[in-house]
């Protein structure tokens, strides 16, 4: 088996070998998510890690996505932990059939091929493989489908190589995280990779602005970073990311449209601390992100430049059968725009944003979540960059979610890995894109995208 696994990664490196190395990169991350999905040892909330664990998925998390510090460590940890007996592979599925409506129908569909309002979508799929490779390597690794694009291409990948230090009377872990997305590597729920809302339409309309910290290059880079967790209580991590070329992308799949890419390399950091008192903990931390892009890939005017520089908080009770989580995070971003101005793509040289996101979770007995959040966007009118009909890229509103997890502590016998999270999400814009009314010139309100998400997020 490690001899086919050889022969694979040879095979991709001659087929590539006189090609960029960013499409190098992209066909070596494909054959190694392969490669680990073929190596033979145990496999492991993913119900691939449950079953690695041995643990149900309430041990990860009060209601997932929303991780425990259990769940933390074992992230910090390169997802090595084991005690479970299962010998199957390490793969594991995630289904979302998904409901939108909403307040107002929109004029020409939702999206390409979608009615004008009240759509069901099978708006996801993915396949999950990764877990513990050896004792201080693993992964998670996604492919996914997009049922509103009807696109499949790599998603989120997050692959580690973690070990203990002892300095003293103090221990370090200590890492080394490669991925293809900034924040996907956090591992606590105020970044954006993993903040909430968890799940959301993508048949929804949706702000124009958006920090570019916020999911901007998910799945169009690949990063490298170091961290290191001292005392179970502080936390420091460094990195860097670069662009995949076009080609690159294109081969996983990924949406090339409009996109502003890096130039050079991106650096990334964060810093945290969370403190334990009993049942309860205490995240403040703060992460940033600056770099070079070029605007819609039009380098004649040189790049434009941004800098990224969030703080955010956590406080989580963890108590039997009650459970709170409450967060926020504050991102505030500088852009230059001198670049995009020169091409007129933009009306000014700087710009600024801003975006809010505070959330509060009750969770009983890792079944019943009730969530609520704000959300909000605000910064500098710039009629050109953003597209809007008043110039301003100003939105807020908030979310409401009500879920059922019926499978928390154990899925049924005859599949114990099962789990369910199946969900009614309620948003309420009070400002969109600028305006509050007419938001688009053609008498559209803000309180017309309000919309009603029923979801049935499946694992198994």
């Amino acid at each position: 088996m490690f001899g086919c696994g050889n022969r694979l990664l040879q095979a991709v490196a001659i087929g590539y070998g006189r090609l960029p190395m960013n499409i190098l990169v992209g066909a070596m991350t494909v054959a190694a998510g392969l490669l680990i999905g073929l190596l033979p040892r145990r496999a492991g909330s993913l119900p691939l890690y449950a079953r690695q664990t041995g643990q149900p998925c309430a041990t990860c998390h009060t209601a997932f996505l929303e991780l425990t510090p259990f769940g933390r460590r074992f992230k910090l940890g390169g997802y090595t932990l084991g005690g479970g007996d299962w010998e199957g592979p390490p793969f594991a599925v995630m289904l979302q059939p998904t409901f939108t409506n909403t307040q107002a129908p929109q004029p020409g569909g939702a999206a390409p091929g979608f009615g004008v309002n009240n759509n069901l979508v099978m708006q996801q799929m993915s396949l999950f493989t990764g877990g513990r490779i050896t004792d201080n390597l693993g992964a998670f690794i996604q492919g996914t489908y997009d049922g509103v694009a009807h696109r499949f291409g790599w998603d989120n990948t997050d692959i580690r190589f973690a070990a203990p230090i002892d300095l003293g009377e103090h221990k370090l872990l200590w890492g080394v995280s490669a991925n293809n997305n900034p924040t996907v590597q956090d591992v606590w729920n105020t970044m954006p990779a993993w903040s909430f809302p968890y799940i959301s339409s993508r048949l929804a309309p949706m702000p124009t602005a958006r920090p570019f910290i916020d999911q901007v290059y998910a799945q169009q880079v690949v990063g490298l970073s170091g961290y290191g967790f001292l005392d179970d209580t502080f936390y420091f991590e460094l990195g860097g990311y670069r662009p995949l070329s076009t080609n690159s992308q294109l081969v996983l799949g990924v949406d090339t449209t409009a996109q502003s890419p890096i130039s050079g390399i991106a650096p990334y950091w964060r810093v945290a601390v969370e403190p334990s008192f009993g049942d309860h903990s205490w995240e403040v931390g703060t992460f940033g992100l600056a770099s070079n892009v070029v605007p819609l890939r039009v380098s004649g005017a040189g790049t434009d430049s941004f800098t990224d520089i969030g703080i955010d908080t956590q406080y989580q009770y963890l108590g039997d059968p009650h459970s709170v989580t409450v967060r926020a995070a504050w991102i505030h971003e500088n852009h230059n725009t001198s670049a995009s101005q020169a091409l007129g793509l933009a009306d000014n040289s700087n710009d600024k944003l801003r975006s809010l996101n505070v959330s509060a979770s009750y969770i009983y007995d890792h079944t019943w979540s009730l969530t609520a959040g704000r959300i909000s966007i605000g910064g500098t009118v710039d009629a050109t960059l953003y597209g809007t009909f008043t110039g301003s890229p100003n939105s807020a509103g908030w979310i409401f979610d009500a879920a059922y997890l019926p499978f928390s502590h154990g899925g049924p016998s005859f599949w114990p890995w099962l789990n369910f999270r199946i969900g009614l999400q309620y948003t309420r814009w009070t400002k969109f894109d600028g305006a509050t009314r007419n938001i688009d010139g053609m008498g559209r309100n803000a309180s017309d995208n309000n919309t009603f998400f029923a979801y049935i997020w499946t694992m198994f």
